[in-house]
């Protein structure tokens, strides 16, 4: 059961993580991802920090 859910966790923050870098213009693929630039991936954690603490003011 425990493996059932730390997929469904993992999926979820895939899609969070997809759907943070098309807001910020970044060409983010599935799987390996490092031609990417540190400002690139540092921009979608940031994205995706910054919608998690609205998130958390909106409850």
């Amino acid at each position: 059961m425990k493996g059932e859910f730390t997929q469904k966790g993992r999926e979820a923050l895939d899609r969070f993580k997809m759907e943070a870098a098309s807001e910020m213009g970044v060409n983010l693929k599935q799987g390996y991802n490092g031609d990417l630039t540190s400002r690139e991936a540092g921009s979608v954690g940031g994205q995706m920090v910054k919608k998690m603490i609205d998130a958390y003011k909106m409850q």
